[in-house]
């Protein structure tokens, strides 16, 4: 990666107006990158790193699409989406879990993420998606079922294998630790995640290309009906692929023109990192202002009386 002289600005912040007087402030950092691993603007500190969450699962999906597990398993581009997904369970998404699970032969006692509370089934976890495709995976290449989690399983030295090459650093050299569903996370700094999602959005790639495509084009999988990635993804058809990580990460590229965009919120809030990417988003000219008015109605608008607002912007190097 390449950096400007200066990877520091000033921050973002994002405020709860509960009728136009301040009630909150959100605290939020950024950065835009290109393909070649430029860091072109950024808010806060380009350097802060914390861990990538569920934004990683779009690059934990390259070991599906590296292994000839999708053509193996006749796996279609809805199967690939929920793969990448952070979905709500509904029934047509926990459907599409199974169907990876059927199709490779396996029993979905296998998979190890939890079961929701109130829930019945680990297939109606969020990360479910991701699990299976690890799961079929080790089964294309005869690797074990039930250990799949753990770091030095061969499924997850291969996703951080392919990480690692993306971002051309050794893969030894990651700090992992658990995320909540068992599998493993990674700290990154924002311009690592600004990078990768430029390269998703580069075109550069098949395996990457395959990956965008299946989440641009069926993104009711990613998320669900109401949720940030799927509204975006739906609005900008073609245009940007988005997917968000708990702890306040938010990533996005901007695709055909290789630039990717991530965010953190310091404290976590959702809400914030919501409404910093639709502020930013704007500011830089990747959805039209009816685009940014949808959202903003959604994400920004929070009832009767509350509202948010973003005060601040990227700064370019």
């Amino acid at each position: 990666m390449t950096m400007g002289k200066r990877t520091q600005a000033a921050t973002l912040e994002v405020r709860l107006l509960r009728e136009g007087i301040i009630e909150s402030k959100h605290i939020v950092q950024a950065v835009v990158c290109d393909e070649r691993g430029r860091v072109l603007s950024v808010a806060g500190n380009a350097e802060t790193a914390t861990f990538v969450r569920s934004a990683l699962k779009p690059f934990q999906a390259l070991a599906v699409t590296t292994t000839g597990t999708l053509e193996r398993y006749d796996l279609s581009d809805r199967d690939l989406a929920i793969i990448t997904s952070s979905h709500k369970g509904t029934i047509q998404q926990v459907r599409q879990v199974f169907n990876i699970l059927w199709r490779a032969d396996i029993d979905p006692s296998a998979l190890q993420c939890p079961t929701p509370e109130g829930k019945r089934s680990p297939l109606e976890y969020n990360c479910s998606g991701k699990h299976a495709g690890m799961l079929a995976v080790c089964q294309q290449c005869n690797w074990s079922l039930n250990n799949y989690l753990q770091r030095k399983h061969p499924v997850q030295q291969l996703i951080i294998t392919k990480i690692a090459e993306l971002l051309k650093m050794p893969a030894e050299e990651f700090i992992s630790a658990h995320d909540d569903c068992g599998a493993p996370t990674y700290l990154m700094q924002l311009a690592q995640m600004g990078y990768l999602y430029a390269l998703l959005a580069s075109r550069s790639n098949l395996d990457m290309e395959r990956i965008v495509r299946a989440m641009t084009h069926h993104p009711t999988m990613v998320a669900g009906d109401g949720e940030f990635d799927t509204e975006l993804m739906r609005l900008t058809p073609g245009e940007l692929v988005s997917k968000s990580g708990a702890e306040g990460v938010q990533c996005i590229g901007r695709l055909g023109e290789g630039m990717g965009l991530a965010i953190k919120v310091i404290d976590g809030a959702k809400r914030a990192k919501y409404a910093a990417a639709i502020h930013l988003l704007q500011q830089m000219g990747w959805i039209s202002p009816s685009v940014a008015q949808a959202l903003s109605e959604k994400f920004m608008n929070l009832g009767k009386y509350k509202r948010l607002e973003v005060i601040g912007e990227l700064s370019l190097l």
